[in-house]
């Protein structure tokens, strides 16, 4: 005979839940962490991609924080490094634009031509 409450729960051997024990959900912040590190490494290549990955970053450590004081009802973990994948792969690109230009702007200054500080006639 089924009841009309739903499905009856798996009971797995030796790991069986309290009935008060809420259930597993996932993590809001994993969410916007994988957000901002693909808004980050999509906008990597603009020098500003640097501040929605820096802001991932931050975000990750406290939803890694509180994933693991949760003890298991918080997941998102895959979400998480997806996230931080995707932030360090915006600031890598962010890095290696400024580097570009720099490099850039050093040989620009150095095949400029410069010209002398006194007259050509001074004996």
């Amino acid at each position: 005979m089924s009841t009309a409450s739903g499905p009856t729960p798996v009971v797995l051997p030796g790991l069986a839940r309290h009935p008060l024990d809420p259930n597993p959900v996932r993590s809001t912040k994993a969410r916007a962490v994988f957000a901002l590190g693909l808004f980050g490494a999509l906008t990597g290549l603009c020098v500003g991609g640097a501040v929605p990955a820096s802001v991932a970053l931050m975000l990750a450590r406290q939803a890694r924080r509180e994933a693991y004081l949760s003890g298991g009802f918080l997941t998102g973990a895959a979400w998480l490094r997806r996230g931080e994948r995707l932030a360090w792969t915006g600031l890598v690109l962010t890095m290696v634009v400024v580097i570009v230009v720099v490099v850039i702007g050093v040989i620009r200054l150095a095949e400029a031509p410069y010209e002398q500080d006194f007259a050509p006639n001074v004996d």
